[in-house]
């Protein structure tokens, strides 16, 4: 529950708030303190007094201009922006600004107004600074989400909602008659339906109650909810897609080029349901190889303006949390219709290549398949085949695997970034909690298909690309790497040297040689995970963008994303403009791409953060048995707050706070990047070795708070 203001304090935010909409949404108005006043219905003496001082007040920061005596206008000085907020857990704020103009711009708590995390706010830049731009919002824009999961705090006559995260949402204040059979302590979904402008909290009512609190699978609803992503498909969208069927229709197959006479397999993980694409290869009478690399071809069943494809632009992607799947398409599609499964006839889109032993690419075809895989395989059955065991199609595989090194070799020497994924996954008991960590990692089978995925998005893009419709570029999805921002890198540079390494970070374009170098020469070092994982963070974040501007870390001056369009929204317009332009037929997408491009982009980011959330949540749960225990571990992350440490045993990451480092009182040194003891000097910094203790475990907050233990 939120707490209590002074009400002299709250009165002042609460006009405040007023006054600033009332100059915002009449730019052009130049009022008196008397009209300001009898706009808002301002009557008493005392009141009136403090509109007078809210308005010096307001001039004073910059907000409004006097263009007379007493007589007040918004500032308009070309500092208004738009951007998504984005609120930290001390409940201030971030505006991620739309472009590149101007960096994130600092909102304090006292000027958040109603803005929510994700929210699309306007802003005004109130103080100007070196490092950042301090602002406040002036009025929400879009909404981002409206619900959210919590826990019902209840009072005598009211209750309020409590969000699980507190990063995106605030208490919710709920009539009794609103909460729908909630008691205290219940986990609840609730809505928001109004809010007062005079109100710190919104109003809203409790849609379904989930039950006391805990369990996965009240906490993966939270998870979702509280992103703004839906986790159940509506009546319209499910009816839709059960009228799909297996059986092929005979007229389209006619169409199509047919592929269900050459081998063709698929290579997924163990677990995997929605195989979205196969590998056929066919020698050749000149002694080159046809492989096709066969996408499900989901654009097929999928037409603009169905229930089914407004749903899947709305999640734009499938969400993949610890122990379950979130799809962007119904389950008829995804797992059935649209899934390339063994010994079943697929609608597929295709690249087809025509290669030699040495990957060098003599031609390519674009087009619509149809397919029969007469395999699927596990990463882990066409890695044994690759390391030497026997198995069906030996001699493809390591065809394919010895020219999808050939490929990796030539786009690494391009200068693409040499990353060996890794990622925690945990192992599941029958009641679906952890009961190991396994570390997977990304080995040849993998790089397989990782390469020939690549090889189908980069000839796609150059296709598109080196294509036009009289001299205008086709409009279409780019998948864009932005280079590295220079502030990013120089802090990874700091970070290598604490290593006693050291990059050269002068040449924009050899960063990633040159960081290629470091891990290559590291790569047996037990700082190599650490010091990549920091290597990643240091570039830029990839996007959807139709302005062309390459990709960066696959060192590609092309590239989409065709390859997967059961899970992502992006490859299914990609399906359909490469259809359009293979038929030649007018581009029905123009403008609206740029809006589909920055939904997408920023839904991606949604997905990431909730399979971030998933992991952090099954970590607490891992570890709940393992309060009081000593760990070994390296600190993994710096902030003003404290350290953060990664334990070795069960590779889980626990927070140690400032207050809880023994020895001496330590602070954060921004130009360090160290945390640093006052009287002793001691430092901590990335990479260090540190003896740790759990003693406190809370799955609702997703924490592992540590103790450090002095040796």
């Amino acid at each position: 529950m939120t707490r209590k203001k002074k009400p002299k304090k709250k009165l002042k935010q609460s006009l405040s708030h007023i006054i600033r909409k009332v100059f915002s949404e009449n730019p052009e108005s130049a009022l008196n303190h008397k009209q300001v006043c009898a706009l808002i219905d301002a009557r008493e003496s005392a009141i009136r007094k403090l509109v007078f001082n809210i308005l010096e007040s307001l001039t004073k920061e910059g907000f409004l201009k006097k263009t007379g005596h007493s007589i007040y206008q918004l500032n308009q000085s070309g500092n208004f922006f738009e951007g998504i907020l984005q609120v930290t857990q001390r409940g201030a704020g971030f505006v991620v600004v739309d472009g590149d103009e101007i960096s994130d711009i600092y909102i304090d708590p006292k000027n958040m107004q109603q803005g929510l995390g994700g929210d699309r706010v306007k802003i005004q830049i109130i103080k100007k600074g070196r490092s950042r731009n301090e602002g406040v919002i002036l009025n929400v824009v879009e909404r981002e989400r409206t619900q959210f999961v919590g826990t019902i705090q209840m009072h005598d006559n009211f209750a309020f909602l409590v969000p699980d995260n507190s990063r995106v949402g605030t208490d919710i204040y709920i009539r009794k008659e609103k909460l729908k059979g909630a008691k205290n302590g219940d986990k609840a979904l609730a809505k928001i339906t109004v809010w007062p402008k005079s109100q710190d909290n919104p109003y809203g009512e409790v849609i379904e109650v989930l039950g006391n609190t805990g369990g996965n699978d009240v906490e993966m609803i939270s998870i979702l909810v509280n992103q703004g992503l839906d986790y159940q498909f509506n009546e319209d969208v499910l009816s839709e897609s059960e009228t799909l069927t297996l059986e092929l229709d005979k007229k389209e197959i006619a169409k199509r080029r047919d592929f269900r006479d050459v081998l063709t397999f698929t290579i997924d993980p163990h677990d995997a349901k929605d195989f979205d694409d196969a590998l056929s290869i066919k020698k050749l009478q000149n002694g080159h190889v046809e492989v096709g690399v066969h996408i499900a071809d989901v654009s097929h069943y999928v037409r603009p303006g169905m229930a089914m494809d407004k749903e899947a632009l709305k999640r734009s992607n499938s969400v993949y949390l610890v122990d379950r799947v979130i799809p962007m398409l119904p389950e008829q599609l995804s797992n059935m219709v649209c899934s390339l499964r063994p010994n079943e006839e697929k609608f597929t889109f295709s690249a087809v290549f025509e290669i030699d032993d040495n990957g060098k690419v003599y031609n390519e075809w674009f087009g619509k398949t149809v397919i029969h895989s007469d395999r699927r395989y596990t990463y882990e059955d066409a890695q044994e085949i690759i390391e030497g065991a026997d198995g069906d199609f030996k001699d493809e595989i390591l065809f394919l695997d010895k020219v999808a090194k050939i490929l990796r070799k030539k786009r690494l020497k391009s200068g693409a970034m040499n990353i060996e994924s890794k990622e925690m996954r945990f192992q599941l008991d029958d009641q679906g909690n952890p009961i190991k960590v396994n570390i997977k990692t990304s080995k040849d089978a993998n790089k397989l298909i990782e390469e020939f995925m690549l090889l189908a998005n980069r000839s796609v893009a150059t296709f598109i690309y080196n294509k036009k419709k009289g001299q205008e570029k086709i409009p279409f999805i780019y998948r864009c790497h932005d280079k590295p921002d220079t502030a990013k890198v120089e802090l990874f540079n700091l970070f290598v040297k604490k290593f006693e390494y050291d990059i050269d970070i002068n040449n924009p374009e050899k960063i990633s040689t040159n960081i290629n170098a470091l891990l290559e020469d590291i790569r047996y070092k037990n700082e190599f995970d650490l010091i990549q994982t920091m290597a990643i963070r240091s570039m830029s974040k990839a996007t959807y963008e139709t302005d062309n501007i390459g990709h960066y870390g696959l060192a590609f001056d092309n590239y989409t994303h065709f390859t997967s369009p059961i899970r992502r929204y992006a490859d299914l317009m990609v399906h359909r403009i490469l259809q359009e332009e293979l038929l030649e037929k007018k581009h029905k997408y123009n403008n609206e791409l740029e809006d589909v491009c920055k939904r997408i982009s920023r839904m991606e980011r949604k997905a990431v953060e909730a399979e971030r959330e998933s992991t952090k949540y099954f970590q607490t749960l891992f570890v709940l048995d393992q309060i009081g225990q000593v760990f070994e571990g390296t600190v993994s992350g710096i902030a003003d707050f404290g350290l953060f440490v990664r334990m070795d045993n069960n590779m889980c990451e626990g927070l140690v706070p400032m207050l809880e480092i023994p020895g001496d009182r330590y602070s954060f040194d921004q130009d360090k990047y160290a945390i640093i003891g006052t009287k002793t000097g001691k430092e901590y910094n990335f990479g260090d070795r540190v003896k740790v203790r759990i003693y406190e475990v809370s799955t609702r907050k997703r924490q592992i708070d540590l103790e450090m233990i002095e040796d």
